[in-house]
């Protein structure tokens, strides 16, 4: 699950305007009895600006910037009841907030606990397995079961899963914190880091903006604009989540809103809710595109090594693998979606105005926005060599890191107040050794031993087994809040299962890591960035369930008969 909250103020140049309308109207207030209205905060009515039309709108509003470089100066004080100035405060029965349930959620933890308990003491340990083997696995699907089920939160519940096989000895200390000093966590909690830098200097935004001044003249080409501004900073920007909340929705909705498409009514059909499905199933392509879009990759290929599938230039020979079929569903996605659930508002002439209207009050690029530039292509370029040159992918992160904070486009409080990165950091480590032990102790090579004769026995070419398997463990999503508690939970498994079944490690492991990044646009749970893009308001839910699925469809049947032809004569298989 890729989890990453942002939050970034909007400045604009007009806010001194803004004052001086504002202590204008507070004085019309004092004489007329008519209340004011509030515009929406990033739309501002102003006649001399271009604004975005269409045949339904009935205001010109303008595209604000999302971003400033400059932090605000407070120049006023807190506002106060002038009742109150010289009063005691309000008693406390009257400020007093509700409290937040504190601890464990009840019926969640105690079906977790069951499920590890039912497989430890009542189920019948094989006579292929040890007790101790038999031990963590109860204890690992009990830790799985936690993480779809949330008695706790994601990375209070795998340490509690820790300390419990600890407590058990079923694993030694070491044993069990082994994977904290594992190289491809420390690179996905790096990672995180990296799109912080993206937010906070507003290159993503830019980036962003300019393909929607390229290309933004019809809803389609803005769409397009969209997509393709997304698969350009993917490889830079390592969380999906993290571009959607902090790039592409605010920009989604600003437009939405200038062409009178409000979110939680019919007007969201204007132009929002499409552009809403075609930046999130798009997405998954984008992730899929490169090994550094999207934190649960690299925990694939780490899992899959594990499991002696080793790829060699990893960087490099996941995009081969992937170009071909996610170009052609980047390409398709917009306009299937555009015949399918299509939008209202057709053409929109000013939005590239507006586009130009904002990056000229987003002004030249920033230092800052430079070296982040930079750093980046830095880091991507040795992800690429890293391999020839002996550089590997964590140092080539911890590099481009450093430089980020010798340089001060970050600095230390942004790194530490990166929640999501340290909590990746301990759930991750837990999901990873333990699945790493349960390979070591034989349990993965013995269920998948299991399934092997399940598949001989009905004859089945390798290929068919394929099929198979990768469907299973792409609809299975359905049960999935997350996609990286999908990958801990699966994908040793299934690749295993891939392995008996005679299927090739390299097509098998980077085949489940692909779909891993498709499934995620299938609900509005089934990801971060599906969360994120569904909170705006602007999709109903039925539309996401039905468009999830199609889409899903329509991206596994693209990656399976152009990806099969293409990883035919890419020598996979």
């Amino acid at each position: 699950m890729e989890s990453f909250a942002l939050h970034a103020p909007s400045f604009s140049p007009l806010s001194s305007t803004r004052t001086c309308l504002s202590s204008s109207l507070r004085h019309r207030s004092l004489t007329h009895s008519k209340p004011i209205s509030r515009s929406p905060p990033s739309i501002v009515s102003s006649p001399s600006l271009p604004a975005l039309r269409s045949p339904l709108s009935a205001k010109p509003l303008l595209f604000t910037p999302l971003h400033n470089n400059t932090p605000p100066t407070r120049t006023h004080s807190p506002i106060r009841s002038s009742q109150n100035d010289t009063t005691k405060p309000p008693s406390p029965e009257v400020v007093k907030q509700p409290q937040r349930k504190q601890g464990v959620k009840i019926v969640p933890f105690v079906i977790s606990v069951a499920i590890g308990l039912i497989v430890r003491f009542a189920v019948p340990i094989p006579a292929e397995v040890t007790k101790q083997a038999w031990q963590l696995l109860a204890i690992f699907l009990s830790t799985i079961a936690g993480l779809v089920l949330s008695p706790l939160p994601v990375g209070a519940w795998a340490f509690l899963g820790l300390t419990t096989a600890i407590v058990t000895k079923t694993l030694p200390f070491a044993t069990a914190f082994g994977a904290f000093t594992n190289e491809v966590i420390w690179l996905i909690v790096i990672s995180f880091f990296f799109a912080r830098g993206f937010v906070k200097t507003g290159l993503g935004d830019r980036i962003a903006t300019y393909f929607v001044k390229w290309l933004g003249k019809n809803t389609l080409g803005l769409s397009y604009g969209l997509t393709l501004s997304e698969a350009l900073i993917a490889p830079a920007m390592p969380s999906t989540t993290a571009r959607a909340g902090g790039v592409f929705l605010p920009i989604i909705k600003s437009l939405s809103l200038s062409a009178g498409s409000q979110p939680g009514d019919a007007s969201s059909r204007k132009l929002g809710s499409y552009l809403i499905q075609s930046q999130l199933q798009s997405a998954g392509n984008s992730s899929a595109l490169f090994l550094t879009a999207a934190a649960q990759n690299l925990l694939c290929l780490k899992l899959a090594e594990e499991l002696g599938v080793k790829i060699a230039s990893p960087w490099l020979s996941w995009f081969k693998a992937a170009s071909l079929p996610a170009f052609v569903c980047l390409l398709v996605t917009p306009l299937v979606l555009y015949k399918l659930y299509p939008p209202e508002v057709k053409d929109t002439p000013d939005a590239p105005q507006m586009a130009a209207k904002k990056l000229e009050l987003m002004g030249p690029v920033t230092t800052n926005e430079w070296a982040m530039v930079a750093t980046m292509l830095l880091a991507v370029s040795l992800w690429v060599c890293g391999d020839k040159i002996g550089i590997p992918s964590v140092v080539a992160a911890m590099i481009g890191l450093s430089i980020l904070l010798l340089l001060g486009v970050l600095d230390w409080d942004d790194c530490l107040s990166e929640k999501s990165a340290w909590d990746t950091l301990a759930w991750f480590a837990v999901l990873v050794g333990m699945a790493g032990q349960l390979t070591n102790l034989g349990i993965v090579s013995w269920m998948s031993g299991c399934v092997a004769k399940v598949l001989q026995s009905m004859s089945l070419s390798w290929p068919a087994a394929l099929g198979i398997l990768q469907a299973a463990y792409f609809f299975i999503h359905y049960l999935f809040a997350s996609q990286t508690g999908h990958v801990g939970a699966l994908f040793s498994a299934f690749l295993a299962m891939h392995l008996a079944a005679k299927v090739p490690g390299v097509l098998a492991a980077l085949a489940l890591a692909y779909n891993t990044n498709l499934f995620g646009a299938i609900t509005h749970y089934s990801s971060g960035q599906a969360a994120v893009y569904f909170g705006a308001g602007y999709v109903d839910l039925p539309d996401v369930f039905k468009m999830g699925f199609v889409m899903s469809f329509i991206n596994f049947t693209i990656w399976a008969v152009v990806g099969g032809l293409w990883w035919k004569l890419l020598g996979l298989y």
